[in-house]
């Protein structure tokens, strides 16, 4: 990993702060929210830079920290009063738009598996189509947002799509990892995701992308703004 051209880090490290930026600006700059997320970069940073991912062969699995506190936090969030209330305030537009990210993901995620840091199932050359929702991004918001064009029922249908293609490459990346479940990858597995900076991949971006897409779903199908 010491190898790596800066330019995979660089476009990295500036992806995720776009993404932590249009987040933020949706939460209608929400405190509260940069306080948990500077807390939570921080915890995952430490973890990452310690080489804590690294090791592979413990019940449960320690990569299961990246994955379960963002899920939980998502569960309490979606259940309590509060939380829908933190919910249905999102902006539409800005949780569109946040998707724009996922175009720079795939290009780093081509780039770890030219340098043999992740399998190719995990890029556009293997099972990761998640580059359509990146792609489409700033479509939808236009025409969904900017020109009102579009009904309630195709952003929904985009929000599904777009979700069951996250769900996809997300659930190959777990099966890829070294350890006792892996299922996939056995030639090439996907060590990168368990070292920093890329360990911030699936402990933020990918909870950010899925929440956006719930909170969506959630607006469109009470009708709140749309």
């Amino acid at each position: 990993m010491d190898n790596l051209p800066y330019y995979i880090y660089l476009t990295f490290g500036l992806t995720l702060l776009l993404g932590l930026f249009l987040f933020y600006k949706a939460t209608n700059y929400s405190k509260t929210f940069l306080k948990i997320i500077s807390v939570w970069i921080a915890v995952q940073a430490i973890l990452g830079l310690s080489d804590f991912y690294k090791i592979t062969n413990t019940i449960p699995p320690r990569f299961a920290f990246l994955l379960l506190p963002p899920l939980v936090m998502t569960i309490v969030l979606f259940n309590t009063k509060k939380g829908k209330q933190f919910i249905d305030n999102l902006k539409l537009n800005t949780l569109t738009l946040l998707h724009i990210i996922r175009i720079p993901v795939e290009l780093v995620l081509f780039w770890l598996f030219i340098h043999k840091t992740i399998p190719e199932l995990m890029t556009f050359e293997g099972r990761n189509f998640d580059v359509f929702s990146g792609l489409t991004a700033p479509i939808v918001y236009y025409f969904g947002f900017v020109k009102m064009k579009l009904s309630k029922t195709i952003l929904l249908i985009w929000n599904f799509i777009c979700l069951a293609l996250l769900l996809n490459i997300a659930f190959n990346a777990v099966l890829s990892l070294p350890g006792v479940f892996q299922q996939f990858a056995f030639e090439q597995p996907n060590i990168a995701i368990l070292q920093f900076p890329f360990v911030l991949l699936p402990a933020v971006i990918v909870p950010l992308v899925l929440f956006s897409h719930l909170a969506l779903i959630r607006q469109l199908l009470y009708d709140k703004t749309h």
